[in-house]
């Protein structure tokens, strides 16, 4: 799954949200792209899952 993070501008940003994921699946793989604001995941987690998780971090995604 892939989100748009308009708050990721920086490589701090990149890692809060990537442990926000492993948090929630430590198994994750995350991609984050901070100038193009994206992040890719693959989880065992369900997609409301790693939204909520994402909201929680500060990190709302866009609506796709």
């Amino acid at each position: 799954m892939q989100f748009h993070l308009d708050d990721m501008t920086c490589g701090g940003c990149a890692r809060t949200v990537t442990k926000a994921i492993q948090l929630l699946d430590p198994d994750a793989s995350v991609v984050t792209d901070p100038p193009a604001r994206l992040v890719k995941v693959q989880t065992s987690a369900s997609e409301a899952e790693v939204v909520a998780a994402l909201r929680e971090a500060g990190f709302p995604p866009r609506a796709q």
